[in-house]
């Protein structure tokens, strides 16, 4: 019986791209995974935290939190019910829309995510040690031209 064996199967330069950077976000977000459930945080609840953290003391509302997430979520209700019960933000319906519950971080919310950020700037260094500033600053932009065309 003769095998008959196909030619490899060439794929265009753009799903080459596509993978490349599917493989790095792959490992990336695994390594940060990782050292974020050390800590006893989600990449999610990690996000939350940070988007927190940069709206200030006002805070925001959950489908506000839901439009910055990295990733879209489900049930962001659920997940920020999660993160009250352990302490790090709290909501409350604001006074000028009472259809409105703010989130905010709490103090000890704030400290989590300052404690952290050493954590991961070093990681995040260590990932792209191999990069000078000026080829990270190309990265960026070419991402950023990537995310603007679709």
């Amino acid at each position: 019986m003769a095998s008959t064996s196909r030619p490899p199967v060439r794929i265009s330069a753009q799903q080459e791209a596509y993978l490349a950077i599917a493989r790095t976000e792959a490992m990336v977000s695994d390594a940060l995974e990782a050292t974020l459930k050390a800590h006893g945080l989600s990449r999610a609840q990690y996000n939350v935290l940070r988007i927190l953290r940069g709206a200030g003391g006002e805070g925001l509302c959950r489908n506000e939190i839901r439009d910055r997430l990295l990733s879209r979520m489900p049930d962001v209700t659920r997940l920020l019910d999660r993160m009250e019960e352990a302490g790090w933000l709290a909501r409350e319906r604001r006074e000028d829309d009472r259809r409105q519950v703010g989130t905010r971080l709490t103090a000890s919310g704030r400290a989590l995510v300052d404690r952290l950020d050493p954590i991961i700037d070093a990681e995040h260094r260590a990932h792209f040690a191999a990069l000078s500033p000026a080829e990270l600053d190309t990265l960026q932009r070419l991402l950023a031209r990537v995310r603007g065309g679709a």
